[in-house]
Order: C-alpha cells, then sequence, then structure tokens
C-alpha cells in the first residue's frame, strides 16, 4: 500500500500493560499508525493517555461505542482500517461486534470474548461481513514455533503420537489479588474473567500451541481444576489429559502458582521417527531429536536458510545471536495481519506466509477448550467428549 494502515484502539491507556505491547508490535514494521483510541473508561485516564500518545483532541474518545460511530462517519481517507481492543477478557464482545457491524476489521487479545456464545456470534459476523478477525495468540508468532509446524505438516516425524505441552508461572503464588496487583484483581474475578482462571489465560495458550504445531484437534479431555491459594475464586493450577483426532494422546499442564517460575511455556511433540522440543524461554532454538541420527539444533536468525522452511525465515528479524523474543512474536503477528489485510484493501493475494496467523476459528476453540475443560472438572467421568458449536 502507498499509506499505512490506521489503528483504532479500545482500552490500553496509561494504566495498561497490554495495551504498550500492542503498539509497540504494531509499529515494529511502518506498516501501521495509531490514529485514535477509547483508552480507558476512566474520562480523565482516557484524556492523559490520549495526549502522552499525541492523538488528536477530537479522536481521544472517552467511549468505544463513541469511537466507532464517530469513525465510521469519516470520510474512506481519514476513518481507521481496524480496531484493536485490549480490554479485560468481559469487555471483547461489545466493541468487537460493534467494529465488525461498522464495517471495521479487528485484532483483539485472547481469550476472544467472556463466553463460548460470544464467540459463536463472532464467528458468525466475521463470516457474513467477510472481515479479518486476528486473535494474538502470541507464540504461535515465533519463527521456530512456526518453524516446527512445517516440520510436522512435512512428515518429518512421522504420524504424530504424543504431545506434551505446559505453562508454568508462579507470580499468582500468594493472594496477589487482594495485595493492589490490577492484572490478578481481574484474571481472579469471575465476573471479569470468565468461569476459568489459569486455564483460560494461560491453559488456553498451551492448547492452541498444541494444535497449532500438531496440525491436530483435540476430540476428548480429562481435566482437574484446583485453587490452591486460600480465598481464590478461579483456578490457578490444572492439569490436563488430552486425545486428539489421529488417535495421539497429550498432557498440559497449566499453574500460575509454580513458585520461581516466569514464562515457563514448553512443548515437546513425539512422532514415529523423531521429536521436536521448544520453550518460550529460549526462543530462538528448536531442538530435533531422530531415531536414527543424532539430535540437531535448529536456530533463528542464522544465514543458512536450508533446512529452515519460508514460514520460519519470512518471521527472522534479527541477525544470528540476537534474541527475538515477545515483542518480535507480537510483531509478527501483527505483520502478517497487516500485510494480509493491505493486500485485501488492494485487491491482489497475500503471501500465503503472511496469512499465518490466529484467527476467529482459534478464538471459538479457545472458549471451547476453556468451556470442556470446566465441564470435565465437574464430571465424575473420566473422560469429556470435546464438544464444539455448530
Amino acid at each position: 500500500m502507498k499509506r499505512k494502515l490506521r489503528m483504532g484502539m479500545v482500552g490500553g491507556g496509561k494504566d495498561a500493560f497490554i495495551g504498550a505491547i500492542h503498539r509497540i508490535a504494531a509499529n515494529m514494521d511502518g506498516l501501521v499508525e495509531l490514529c485514535c483510541g477509547a483508552l480507558s473508561i476512566n474520562p480523565e485516564i482516557a484524556k492523559d493517555s490520549g495526549k502522552m500518545l499525541f492523538l488528536p483532541e477530537d479522536r481521544t474518545y472517552l467511549t468505544f461505542d463513541e469511537m466507532i460511530s464517530k469513525e465510521s462517519k469519516l470520510p474512506a481517507d481519514k476513518r481507521i482500517d481496524f480496531v484493536t481492543i485490549v480490554t479485560p477478557n468481559f469487555a471483547h464482545f461489545a466493541p468487537a461486534m460493534m467494529a465488525l457491524d461498522n464495517g471495521f476489521n479487528v485484532v483483539i487479545e485472547k481469550p476472544i470474548a467472556f463466553t463460548l456464545d460470544e464467540a459463536r456470534q463472532l464467528k458468525k459476523k466475521v463470516e457474513e461481513t467477510g472481515l479479518i478477525l486476528c486473535l494474538t495468540h502470541t507464540y504461535s508468532g515465533y519463527p521456530m514455533v512456526k518453524q516446527a509446524k512445517q516440520m510436522v505438516k512435512n512428515g518429518a516425524l512421522g504420524k504424530i503420537r504424543k504431545v506434551w505441552v505446559e505453562y508454568p508461572q508462579g507470580w499468582l503464588s500468594k493472594l496477589t489479588e487482594r495485595e493492589g496487583n490490577a492484572q490478578a484483581a481481574w484474571r481472579t474475578d469471575p465476573k471479569k474473567s470468565g468461569k476459568s482462571g489459569c486455564m483460560g489465560d494461560i491453559g488456553t495458550h498451551a492448547a492452541h500451541l498444541a494444535e497449532y504445531i500438531s496440525g491436530l484437534k483435540i476430540t476428548h479431555l480429562c481435566a482437574d481444576l484446583n485453587a490452591m491459594v486460600e480465598g481464590r475464586a478461579l483456578d490457578d493450577d490444572g492439569n490436563v489429559l488430552l486425545r486428539f483426532d489421529n488417535g495421539a494422546t497429550g498432557v498440559l499442564m497449566a499453574s500460575q502458582v509454580a513458585a520461581g517460575e516466569e514464562n515457563a511455556l514448553r512443548i515437546r511433540i513425539y512422532g514415529e521417527k523423531g521429536a521436536l522440543e521448544w520453550a518460550q524461554q529460549e526462543p530462538n532454538t528448536l531442538i530435533s531429536k531422530w531415531l536414527d541420527q543424532p539430535t540437531q539444533i535448529l536456530r533463528a536468525g542464522v544465514g543458512y536458510k536450508e533446512p529452515l522452511s519460508s514460514y520460519a525465515t519470512h518471521n527472522f528479524r534479527t541477525p544470528g545471536g540476537h534474541p527475538e523474543g515477545y515483542l518480535e512474536a507480537f510483531g509478527n503477528i501483527y505483520r502478517n495481519f497487516a500485510l494480509t489485510l493491505s493486500a485485501k484493501l488492494e485487491g491482489r493475494e497475500p503471501p500465503k506466509e503472511a496469512l499465518d496467523f490466529p484467527g476467529v476459528e482459534d478464538g471459538v476453540r479457545g472458549m471451547a477448550f476453556i468451556d470442556n475443560v470446566v465441564k470435565s472438572n465437574e464430571s465424575t467421568e473420566k473422560w469429556t467428549f470435546f464438544e464444539m458449536p455448530q
């Protein structure tokens, strides 16, 4: 395109964490500019945040409906192209649906909505409008995660037999939500977070990564959820046994009371011929293990291209030895979304690598995962059929 894509943001004011991450990621490749925002439900914070971000006063809005309504009436060469939603879970659906209703594409934090029914409604609206919805499952943006996915897809491991994914954190090992931690307060509140805490927050990341790399779908699960910290309203720990649609089995562990852990997401995938292992805290490295040859270490950012796939190299940003982390992975999701949207607006096909970002279907599966995990935990049956809405 001959111009940047114009973005409006809902949430993400100066008192928020994830809004700044989105703005950095969106700006990383110079493809997007922030043009307006409804940055807080607190009018003073909204106004101050707009000033800090150098937004025009008349495009610093106090509510998302005001922003979407007024932006939709601007001339085509002024109004925004998409809306980014970075509010807590309970405040995802309304701005997303209104944005789609008014012809705006959407980028949204995961989980996609507060309930599975809301997620289904968003999927239906996306299908009706033909607009693009991007879901920021960050970890699928790492180059070596994309390399792992392509190796599995190309049959390097043979038939997949076992998936082991774990996501331990330690930041909720105490009753932090009652000690002034705003992030902990809403994430552990059923009225704001939803029916699950830990599994809804980070378990969904683990489940998405397992399906994304393996190319398989979860068909059955057996879940055990726990609130380990006394007085906590939602689960802060859980274990889930998985069955996949090709007969493979899996184990998913997510915990926010693993004292001393940071964001230690790790996945291992085992096939007939070999295995792959990736860890979020060492994201430039993908380890491959084989029955008939030595273990290999693949690295991101190095000078060679073979045996790396175009999906991996498309998302490289730095020379070898310069770590690419969370912000770069986030940036890759925004870049691929932006390349896809720009191509659509110009009436051309985007590169196939750019189409590789999470969308509304991932959002529906994430909400279905939460529902089925909670149902399994409450059941006396060993296995719960993984129900997907029609």
